[in-house]
């Protein structure tokens, strides 16, 4: 009987109900991977604090995207499609690091399933010590706390992975079959943003979300940019901002934008709220005649082919 192999994929997670927002900011605001607000012994209270004032507008998100972040059902879906791909021999698991299943509780499920080998495969493509980082510690830090030996391989990002740039390549062309076949499209890549400090400090993020880019425009001769979103505290983050950039987008002449969420893999709030809703706003009120997204990856079957064949590789295959 061939002994099977578990597949944690790590990923950040997202509340899964109006009541679960706060506490999930809290869980957010208080990880010093992400960002250090004073010292650590007062980054819970101010953590607090924070989420108090932004709970309310947050939540109002949520609202407008059905209730809840999707991020869970889309990544068990991953899991899903995964396991079916990589047949027999092994189990997906899920482990979110703000939210349920947390890692702890995925480690159960492994445990409880009898297994021991582990990979674990973070669904960030480009790693950074706030997301990849973050997660793999959270789970080292449990793994030392278990009860079980469990023999861990990691994958800690695959920004330049041809299968992945092409299941990217893939969403790409989707994305410009909205528009007229002769209208003058321009790809803007809007990335998750980080603090300065962090590349400064030898983070690789932005080089790899560089490269994933210049992989990506192999298969395409129209103008691009990349911005980065999502930026939160007071903080220098990494520009141009994908606000800034539309306005100098629009300021130039630039009528047809097709977005490229770069550094995520599933819809959530920042595809569904922040570059459905609010970009495609501001893009509309600036002049931007046409503003649309590329799908996310989610489960195309090019992606989950992609992970399968990285858990293939790692395990030796």
């Amino acid at each position: 009987m061939t002994r099977k192999r578990a597949v944690l994929l790590l990923q950040m997670g997202g509340p899964d109900s109006m009541d679960a927002v706060e506490p999930f900011l809290l869980n957010l605001f208080s990880d010093r991977e992400i960002i250090k607000i004073g010292p650590a012994w007062l980054q819970p209270v101010i953590a607090r604090l924070i989420v108090k004032r932004r709970a309310s507008h947050v939540e109002e998100n949520y609202r407008q995207i059905g209730g809840k972040s999707p991020l869970r059902q889309l990544t068990e879906e991953q899991a899903a499609s995964l396991e079916k791909e990589l047949g027999n021999g092994y189990r997906c698991f899920v482990a979110m690091r703000y939210w349920h299943p947390s890692t702890i509780e995925a480690l159960a499920e492994i445990k409880k399933a009898g297994i021991t080998d582990v990979t674990a495969l973070s669904l960030y493509p480009h790693y950074s010590k706030a997301t990849t980082g973050s997660s793999v510690k959270e789970l080292k830090r449990v793994l030392a706390e278990a009860r079980v030996s469990f023999n861990v391989k990691y994958i800690e990002s695959f920004y330049s992975n041809p299968q992945y740039i092409e299941a990217l390549q893939d969403r790409i062309t989707e994305g410009l079959s909205q528009f007229h076949p002769l209208a003058d499209v321009e790809l803007l890549f809007s990335a998750h943003s980080l603090p300065v400090s962090f590349i400064q400090d030898g983070d690789p993020y932005l080089e790899q979300i560089e490269e994933s880019v210049k992989l990506v425009m192999k298969n395409f001769d129209i103008p691009h940019h990349l911005s980065f979103q999502s930026k939160a505290g007071p903080v220098k983050w990494l520009e141009p901002s994908t606000d800034e950039m539309l306005k100098n987008l629009a300021q130039n002449g630039s009528k047809n934008i097709l977005v490229v969420p770069l550094s995520f893999v599933s819809d959530h709030i920042e595809t569904l709220h922040e570059i459905d809703i609010e970009y495609s706003k501001k893009a509309w009120d600036l002049g931007i005649t046409r503003f649309e997204r590329a799908p996310s990856l989610n489960s195309s079957p090019k992606f989950i082919k992609c992970l399968a064949n990285l858990v293939r590789k790692a395990d030796g295959e």
